[in-house]
């Protein structure tokens, strides 16, 4: 059970965007992202009922390196949850190891959608507010950073920093202040996973690199177009 704690931000539309997205969550259905099964206030405190994932996060399992073909079959199905709920119109914004979920049979779901931005209309827009850089540092995207107008690729981004950070045990960007995490995103070049795991195939290099491109628009454009890289890989392998 999620709530919003008191002191964080209740203002009207505040509670109003979270009703609404809360509505529209509870309808998704895919395999891989965990269900909210209910949502609404008690005693004036917004809460989510979301369904009990028992194998905690990837967060715990990571810190050393994870074979790339373990790493895939883990973000595979991520992938694939992210496409559906971006054809529903959902960006994410805060994809990172602490919220993928592994059930007891060792599948991976997609976890707490709780800030998500709705894409539809103008109204979901404004409700969501712009200027703010929302989601968490070390796997924001450049432009969701900057505070700017974004689209589901900021999830395409951070889809490639977890791959990364599963591969090769550590995260792309490191630094001893926010800030400076914020500026390697927006400046370092992208770093090579190659140099760190050296018989990785260079394929999966060049994929997390496309994905982890500081311009959205060399980025893949959907995850659909991600999953297909990855198949390919298999198909040409």
């Amino acid at each position: 059970i999620k709530i919003i704690l008191p002191g964080q931000q209740q203002t009207e539309r505040y509670l109003r965007r979270l009703n609404r997205e809360a509505r529209s969550l509870a309808q998704l259905s895919h395999p891989s992202i965990v269900k909210i099964w209910d949502y609404g206030n008690y005693e004036e405190t917004p809460y989510l009922v979301m369904e009990y994932i028992s194998g905690g996060a990837l967060s715990k399992r990571l810190g050393k390196p994870i074979s790339y073909l373990d790493a895939l079959e883990i973000i595979i199905p991520i992938i694939q949850a992210l496409a559906y709920a971006h054809q529903q119109k959902i960006i994410h914004r805060d994809i990172k190891p602490g919220n993928i979920l592994i059930n007891e049979s060792g599948q991976p779901l997609l976890s707490d959608f709780g800030i998500v931005k709705l894409t539809e209309t103008d109204e979901s827009q404004s409700l969501t507010g712009e200027g703010a850089a929302v989601g968490t540092l070390e796997y924001m995207a450049p432009e969701q950073a900057r505070g700017k107008n974004i689209d589901l690729r900021v999830d395409i981004y951070a889809l490639g920093v977890v791959l990364f950070e599963m591969i090769t045990g550590r995260k792309p960007y490191v630094a001893a202040s926010p800030m400076e995490v914020i500026l390697k995103h927006l400046n370092d070049p992208i770093p090579k996973v190659r140099q760190i795991i050296r018989d990785l195939p260079p394929e999966i290099d060049q994929i997390i690199s496309k994905a982890m491109a500081k311009e959205p628009d060399e980025r893949f454009a959907t995850a659909n177009d991600l999953l297909k890289a990855i198949e390919a890989f298999f198909i040409k392998k």
